[in-house]
């Protein structure tokens, strides 16, 4: 499939009755993994890409290094694939540029947040009228580009930024309307916390709900089939990928470094065949 073929996929997947859960990826080879284990879309992390390469935020990264590991993950799957397009690395009047050079990369969607980044104080999100904007930039350079079919993904941080719940919640599902009213395709509400928000946002916000799952702060409220059950359309897992990666390796290095062998790691089954990396470098 070319890149709109697969941006035509990806919508579809979204409005499908069965919810659509996209694991994260920070390179190729995580990728990789998420295509050879059946999942059927692929959503890039600029969080765990800024981890990966031992960065303290995702602005830190960049958007040229978080492009060029977004297209070399394009390039590495058949799935769709999601750009993490940040906040579109700038305001209203570059945003369409952005969005060109991310569908000339072969990217099937991508996410488009309100937070502000990049500076200094309390995390806060852009005026509400200041995201309307962008969005409808983007849908249109999308519209002028190769992919008309890109699949925008409007993003809010107004629950993570809010002091108080209810009033975030409240904010969270008006900018998601106000964002899918200028052209994105689906709203994602970030911090989600307890499958009671789950149940109002999905109440509230007139369109495809998208939330982030196996976070620290909802890894024990809420589960995929949890979620799926209350009708969100798309399940990301921003984190998960990064987090296990370090903690195995950790736990493999540690190992061999306390005791100078092998046996407890092939024990726990922590070290793959060759015959796993040959598979998993075939093309599905």
């Amino acid at each position: 499939m070319n890149s709109q073929e697969k941006s035509r996929r990806l919508r579809e997947l979204i409005q499908a009755e069965e919810t659509l859960v996209m694991p994260d990826a920070f390179d190729p080879v995580s990728a990789r993994i998420i295509e050879r284990l059946g999942f059927q879309a692929v959503q890039c992390s600029g969080f765990s890409m800024a981890v990966a390469a031992v960065l303290p935020a995702e602005v830190d990264l960049g958007m040229q290094a978080n492009l060029n590991m977004s297209r070399a993950i394009a390039r590495t799957v058949r799935v769709p694939v999601m750009a993490d397009g940040e906040d579109g690395f700038g305001g209203p009047e570059v945003i369409g540029n952005k969005i060109r050079t991310y569908v000339e990369a072969g990217l099937a969607g991508i996410n488009l947040e309100d937070q502000v980044l990049g500076q200094p104080g309390p995390k806060r999100v852009v005026p509400r009228e200041v995201m309307v904007e962008k969005l409808m930039t983007a849908r249109k350079a999308a519209g002028q580009s190769n992919n008309a079919d890109l699949v925008i993904n409007g993003r809010t941080d107004a629950l993570a930024v809010a002091s108080d719940r209810q009033a975030g919640l409240k904010e969270a599902a008006e900018r998601a309307n106000a964002y899918l009213a200028a052209g994105a395709d689906l709203a994602f509400v970030t911090a989600v916390a307890t499958m009671e928000e789950v149940r109002l946002l999905v109440r509230e916000i007139q369109g495809s709900v998208s939330v982030a799952a196996g976070m620290p702060y909802n890894f024990r409220t809420m589960s995929v089939k949890a979620l799926k059950d209350a009708g969100v359309a798309r399940v990301s897992l921003p984190a998960v990928a990064i987090l296990s990666t370090v903690c195995a390796m950790t736990d493999v290095w540690q190992s061999i470094r306390d005791t100078e062998d092998f046996t407890e790691i092939l024990g726990k089954n922590q070290v793959c065949g060759m015959e796993d990396i040959a598979a998993l470098l075939k093309r599905a």
